[in-house]
């Protein structure tokens, strides 16, 4: 299918890819959604419309919870009562679970004194969904963020209805713009600025895809690719996004350059109808330079039009930040990584072929409590699981930090 060009393309950047989805806007028919999966590191209380969402779809709802605000414990304390199901899973270091040994992630840990590695479990925690699908039989799953808001439960069944056909189906994020730091600060300096699909709202078909997701920002974008270009994506519907800060820290814009520049780089080729069997160095040099004219002219822009204040303060470090990490880029890099990338699609194609579904006859808790105990290499020494069938949202603590846990067995 032959796309073109949009306005939002300047010599330096392309501000959106929206051509490359087939938006429907006629009715679509509908389908169960399987379950609704929300990687969470927030506090419990942030899961409360993922909760009601779930209800109203009568699907169960994985809670996959790492770091020090939350725990699958207290996620399952908060809704244990809640329809109609819940799954809380506490996810280990990664090293622990049950995923293969990804070549992009061994790449980046040994490129540039590790400065490349992500320190995230994102990625991580998606991977396993997509692992508990295969094994629990779940054909149609959406994975939704905590800080996203479903305007209308029937978009995620019209999603799923898409996925007889697609590979994936997203939804367009309103609300709080969602982009990589250099794009809001594009946005914000007066360019022309576009969101795209991503993990954060989309159905997938986890039977007929063997995408996964690298550990890497913009890793729901690589999910998105095949071998040469984009799987058949379509959108429908609409979430909100809570929202953040995105110039808080320098770190995040350093953390996320590597992503953005290989995502970008390959959605350039997209954007201009070639496979992205052509990115090789010589693509690579060009996008390089044309990414550093970019940062270049962003910063340029910043210092003109906008005073002295802490908001541009942040917003200069931010973007100094990524050119910093920009240095770091070299073209042989961009092409070992997609090397990579490509070795490890392979690789969890083979993974996925030889996982064997949990038998059938089992009853519903010790059907989970298998599948769970498949994600990881080891018992745990901690209970990692906690699996509710409720009826319907408790009330909740105003303030959690007073709450008191009881005790769970």
């Amino acid at each position: 299918m032959a796309h073109t060009m949009t306005s939002d393309a300047t010599p330096l950047h392309h501000g959106s890819h929206r051509h490359l989805l087939l938006a429907l806007d006629a009715p679509v028919g509908t389908a169960r959604v399987d379950a609704i999966v929300v990687p969470t590191v927030r506090n419990p209380l942030s899961l409360r419309h993922a909760v009601e969402v779930a209800g109203e779809l009568a699907c169960p709802l994985v809670l996959l919870c790492s770091g020090r605000y939350t725990s699958a414990a207290l996620a399952h304390w908060y809704y244990r009562d809640s329809a109609p199901e819940i799954i809380a899973i506490d996810v280990p270091d990664q090293r622990l679970l049950n995923l293969p040994s990804f070549a992009t992630s061994r790449l980046l840990a040994r490129t540039a004194g590790g400065r490349f590695q992500r320190h995230s479990d994102t990625s991580a925690k998606r991977n396993l969904a997509l692992l508990l699908a295969r094994l629990l039989g779940w054909k149609r799953l959406v994975f939704l963020d905590d800080d996203i808001k479903i305007g209308a439960p029937d978009d995620l069944r019209r999603a799923a209805g898409l996925l007889d056909v697609y590979s994936a189906a997203g939804l367009s994020v309103g609300g709080f713009p969602d982009n990589s730091v250099v794009c809001h600060a594009n946005r914000l300096l007066g360019g022309r600025q576009d969101s795209f699909v991503g993990g954060g709202a989309m159905a997938v078909e986890t039977t007929r895809t063997v995408s996964f997701f690298p550990d890497i920002y913009n890793e729901d974008w690589f999910y998105l690719l095949d071998g040469k270009g984009l799987q058949q994506l379509a959108v429908t519907g609409k979430v909100l996004q809570d929202p953040y800060d995105p110039f808080r820290t320098p770190q995040r814009a350093r953390g996320e350059e590597l992503g953005d520049v290989l995502a970008e780089g390959l959605f350039w080729l997209l954007d201009e109808n070639k496979p992205i069997t052509e990115a090789d160095e010589a693509h690579w040099r060009m996008f390089l330079g044309l990414r550093r004219r970019f940062l270049d002219d962003l910063l340029a822009r910043l210092r003109a039009r906008y005073p002295s204040t802490p908001e541009q303060a942040r917003m200069e470090e931010a973007l100094k930040a990524s050119r910093g990490r920009l240095e770091l880029i070299a073209p042989d890099l961009c092409v070992t990584y997609l090397q990579a990338w490509e070795a490890d699609r392979q690789r969890w194609a083979r993974f996925l072929k030889h996982l064997a579904p949990i038998p059938a006859g089992l009853s519903r808790k010790r059907t989970v409590h298998l599948a769970v105990s498949r994600l990881f290499t080891a018992p745990l020494p901690q209970k990692p699981l906690y699996h509710s069938i409720g009826h319907q949202i408790p009330q909740v603590p105003s303030n959690p930090a007073k709450a008191h846990e009881p005790a769970l067995v």
